[in-house]
């Protein structure tokens, strides 16, 4: 392995922990804006990532979704994962702020996330394509903000799909109860611990180019445009 590669690597692991990790965060500090303790009494609004570590997401997961395409022979493969979930009392959000801030904190990592994307795509754009004559220094951050870019659309476009588990469907959930359109809740609530199998198949089958390749594509290009 090149020495570039090395850098490449390290440049897309810091990228996701900033992608994941203040994601994570964010759910916690909206909450915390309603009143909600928690994550912070727990120490999870700290950036110390090692606080945030989920075996599956933050690392299984991520390696194997960059790894596993280089051993089959192909290109290094896009980077996807999570942090372990920062603790909420939505029901100390929602008594404080309603089912209006429950979709507050819901859609708050995703945000997070999109903002990150379009900082990440103006400083993409105004940078030059580092070429051998350029410093370590400069050849890392272009690669650093290139992966940051792409890491954030991802997070974002999956984060938005109503999977059990996720803030797509946890943002479902709570404009269902706000409308006590109940058996939409009910629904998501009962399927839960599904949320991780349909990543799975939606990661390592075709649905993954329809569902998430597709739209993290056009985001990408009209990002870049």
């Amino acid at each position: 392995m090149e020495f570039l590669d090395l850098l490449k690597i390290f440049a897309a692991v810091l990228a996701l922990a900033t992608a994941i990790i203040g994601h994570e965060i964010m759910h916690g500090w909206v909450a915390y804006m309603y009143g909600d303790t928690t994550a912070k009494n727990a120490g999870r609004l700290s950036i110390n990532p090692l606080l945030h570590v989920d075996l599956v997401g933050t690392i299984i997961v991520p390696a194997t979704m960059y790894f596993l395409p280089m051993l089959l022979g192909s290109e290094s493969g896009f980077l996807f994962g999570w942090a372990k979930p920062v603790p909420i009392n939505m029901s100390e959000v929602i008594k404080k702020g309603g089912y209006n801030a429950a979709m507050q904190v819901d859609l708050a990592g995703i945000v997070y996330n999109f903002t990150l994307a379009v900082f990440a795509s103006i400083a993409v754009v105004a940078m030059t394509k580092p070429t051998g004559a350029d410093s370590l220094f400069y050849i890392f951050t272009y690669i650093f903000v290139l992966k940051l870019l792409v890491i954030n659309v991802v997070l974002g476009v999956f984060n938005l799909l109503p999977i059990p588990q996720f803030d797509g469907a946890h943002f479902v959930m709570h404009l269902a109860l706000k409308h006590k359109i109940n058996s939409v809740a009910e629904f998501f609530y009962k399927n839960e611990r599904y949320g991780i199998v349909i990543v799975l198949i939606v990661l390592m089958t075709p649905l993954k180019e329809y569902i998430l390749v597709l739209p993290v594509q056009t985001i990408l290009n009209l990002l870049l445009s």
